[in-house]
């Protein structure tokens, strides 16, 4: 099973986009961040026309967040982190055969020491809490998504600017992803690769792409009882070099 997360910075500018990748690449699931649509206005007719059948959880301009899969069942749906009252559309969950998919957009966080960063913090911690329970439920579980942290220095094209001090890299931001990282599931990129300098996310500005000044900050992570299944883990960069394109690249992790 091939599963991957994309941040489509806005599916009414990247549907073209999505629909290309699908074709080429063709995961069995995905996870999309940033869809910024309201529900009535997501394509879901469109993307089972490519065989995908979707789930999803949105609102306008902001925010937004969807699973797909391709001929495949999408059971069990949770939106939202279950008990937190949270007005954005960030969290989403189902199950996909015997494969439990929980999808995040997590926050931001604007600067170190504002309000932003301190709901960041406490949204981390309640998906933390939800988390512990989801592994209970079903053992095999992927959360994949935008978690808007790079877990370390290799994931930074500069460490000395992206510090312990720095939002997305900051001390606690840093801490809170090892939580849940601690409640017994693994970095699906790190299965498979050691090496710095490979990025998911690029700014607009500077030519950030071409200079590969980049942030891995999209991230699968897979349980204990999928960590023996992920044959193979990545990012695609090819999206990021089409026309248009989001400032994210898709990450994947597939499941023998």
């Amino acid at each position: 099973m091939k599963i991957a997360s994309w941040n489509v910075n806005s599916l009414n500018v990247r549907l073209p986009q999505l629909q290309q990748w699908l074709s080429d690449f063709a995961p069995d699931v995905i996870g999309l961040q940033e869809t910024k649509l309201e529900d009535h206005r997501f394509p879901d007719a469109a993307l089972a026309e490519l065989g995908y059948r979707s789930v999803f959880h949105g609102q306008k301009t902001y925010n937004g967040v969807a699973i797909l899969a391709r001929d495949r069942a999408i059971e069990d749906v949770q939106m939202a982190i279950p008990g937190f009252d949270d007005a954005q559309a960030r969290a989403i969950a189902a199950t996909v055969g015997d494969v439990r998919i929980v999808n995040l957009y997590v926050v931001n966080g604007q600067d170190v020491g504002t309000e932003k960063y301190a709901y960041k913090l406490r949204w981390l911690e309640a998906v933390r809490g939800w988390l512990a329970a989801e592994l209970l439920a079903h053992p095999k579980l992927v959360v994949l998504g935008d978690f808007n942290i790079a877990p370390d220095a290799r994931d930074v094209h500069d460490p000395a600017v992206w510090n312990d001090a720095h939002i997305l890299t900051s001390a606690a931001e840093r801490d809170a992803l090892r939580h849940l990282l601690a409640l017994g599931l693994h970095d699906g990129f790190r299965l498979h690769n050691d090496e710095g300098g490979i990025f998911s996310w690029w700014d607009y500005r500077q030519a950030a792409f071409r200079r590969n000044l980049g942030l891995r900050i999209d991230l699968t992570l897979v349980s204990d009882a999928l960590r023996g299944a992920a044959v193979a883990s990545g990012i695609d960069r090819t999206p990021r070099e089409w026309e248009r394109p989001s400032d994210h690249a898709p990450a994947f992790v597939v499941l023998g």
